[in-house]
């Protein structure tokens, strides 16, 4: 199922470059964004195959705690495990339909900023050389990457995500680049906190 995940990103940029024409003034600078570091912005992808239902999140760190640096203070560890809570309990976050009896099998959050915590234990030997190549092309910037892998009882009651209280819960996300396969295909479209619902 990754592979789908893995292939989003390049079969789609077609389908985001005429999604959002009608952006012209920050059109260029809000697809020139694709895969890159940009604070402010962060990519999402998402598959419903069958019964499963996978979904990654990649945002600069900044978006979600305000800071890319070291958590030292007291109030910066607060707030990393503030996100990391709230990162954790995505159903709410991603407006999954009740209807569809969705399920959560695995979370995996993997970011420099949460020192090794979390649930990235089954696939840590897998993307530890992929995080090290990020930490070195990134700098001084620090990403955090969420994996989440749902059984859904009701697939076709799913009819998309809706991320409104991800935008709510982590106000420094202005902009979400979403890319979706589902049964009815696969598309693409730049989400904003009062256009932030995307269907299969």
């Amino acid at each position: 199922m990754r592979h789908l995940l893995l292939a989003l990103p390049f079969a789609l940029l077609p389908v985001i470059a005429h999604a959002d024409e009608h952006h012209h003034h920050d059109h260029h600078d809000e697809h020139a964004s694709l895969g890159s570091h940009e604070h402010g912005v962060a990519q999402l992808d998402a598959a419903l195959e069958g019964t499963v239902l996978e979904i990654e999140l990649r945002s600069p760190a900044i978006n979600l705690l305000g800071f890319e640096h070291a958590a030292n203070s007291a109030e910066d560890k607060r707030k990393v495990a503030d996100a990391r809570a709230q990162l954790e309990q995505p159903g709410r976050l991603f407006g999954l339909s009740a209807e569809a009896g969705c399920k959560l099998d695995e979370a995996r959050l993997e970011s420099p900023l949460f020192a090794g915590k979390g649930h990235e234990h089954e696939h840590e030997h897998e993307h530890e050389h992929e995080h090290e190549h990020e930490q070195h092309d990134a700098g001084t910037h620090s990403d955090v990457h969420a994996h989440y892998r749902y059984d859904c009882n009701t697939p076709d009651a799913l009819t998309g995500l809706d991320l409104r209280a991800l935008f709510e819960a982590f106000p420094g996300t202005e902009k979400i680049q979403a890319q979706v396969i589902g049964p009815n295909g696969q598309q693409g479209k730049l989400l904003r906190a009062k256009q932030a619902q995307i269907t299969f």
